[in-house]
């Protein structure tokens, strides 16, 4: 089929313009709008999209907010990967270095989870057939020294692969702790060894998925937020050894240098390391950046979850 007159591209997308105030408004809005709708006009044209597919994804938008969807719809398209690899970017131009990488915070965070010092114990509710896990490690500056007062915010999701807040089945907070280091840098938090998990089952991002040929499954993973004055801000995530997703996670968040070695403590050695029983053991330490003047601030400021009073 013949492309329609880019001429006729052309003079909508003026039409369209010559709404706008001078004066009013946002500037940057306008400028990113109407690129936008001008690379997805010419898409139109180019690739021959009918008003038929064009209301097919209004209906799947639309689907997709009542849905709450739009955080694994990011994470699906890899347009959160891509906001890292910005940042990535960003920071390289200045000369800032992350030796531990920053990886995407997908879209389950909850603000406010109830603080320790140094160790923590990440279940509300007890996970009676999980393998019992226990993760330490020291967060440290550019040049390997601790940092005193540092805040790790961890969480992860059940054996079922649901989140609590979002899963009302759990109490609020289960599995989300934040855990304030002392002198030492050193955190520790027990809990068990996550499973991955899949989008919802026929949601929008699902469909999407099977519509790309693609599944929609994460590998096993466990997520950090690790924080302290005058730092920038670490959004981090470890994925646990053997999962045959790894490296096939849906939502592109695995690095290599996210994925620490996974070592089972028998039983009949736990007491070596002051347990009492048989359990995975992750050692993994958080290096952090000093804030740099005039750099990209490599963080954002999206609405997150909380918890009402």
């Amino acid at each position: 089929m013949k492309r329609i007159d880019q001429k006729i591209i052309d003079q909508t997308l003026e039409l369209i313009k010559s709404q706008e105030r001078e004066g009013a408004g946002n500037e940057r809005i306008k400028t990113i709008v109407n690129r936008l709708l001008n690379d997805l006009f010419n898409a139109m044209a180019d690739l021959d999209i009918t008003s038929e597919e064009m209301w097919k994804a209004c209906d799947w938008l639309t689907q997709t907010g009542k849905n709450n969807e739009y955080g694994l719809v990011y994470a699906g398209l890899g347009i959160e990967k891509f906001m890292d690899d910005m940042m990535d970017w960003e920071d390289e131009q200045v000369g800032i270095h992350n030796k531990t990488p920053r990886t995407i915070e997908g879209p389950l965070y909850v603000a406010g989870s109830p603080e320790s010092t140094s160790y923590a114990e990440l279940e509300t509710e007890a996970e009676p057939d999980g393998e019992r896990l226990y993760m330490s490690g020291v967060v440290r500056d550019e040049n390997g020294n601790p940092i005193p007062g540092a805040k790790v915010e961890v969480w992860h999701c059940n054996l079922k692969g649901l989140y609590s807040h979002f899963d009302s089945s759990q109490p609020e907070f289960n599995l989300r702790r934040a855990i304030n280091v002392a002198e030492d840098g050193k955190y520790e938090f027990k809990s068990f060894v996550p499973v991955g998990y899949a989008c919802p089952p026929n949601g929008s991002t699902d469909t999407l998925m099977k519509l790309l040929g693609r599944h929609g499954a994460r590998p096993a993973h466990i997520h950090f937020f690790v924080t302290a004055p005058g730092y920038r801000k670490l959004t981090t995530q470890i994925n646990i050894e053997g999962d045959p997703l790894t490296f096939d996670d849906f939502a592109f968040a695995t690095r290599p240098e996210l994925v620490p070695h996974i070592e089972r403590i028998p039983a009949e050695d736990a007491p070596k390391y002051g347990k009492d029983e048989a359990f995975a053991k992750i050692d993994f330490d958080f290096n952090m950046v000093h804030e740099v003047t005039d750099a990209a601030p490599g963080e954002n400021h999206r609405t997150r979850a909380t918890v009402e009073a």
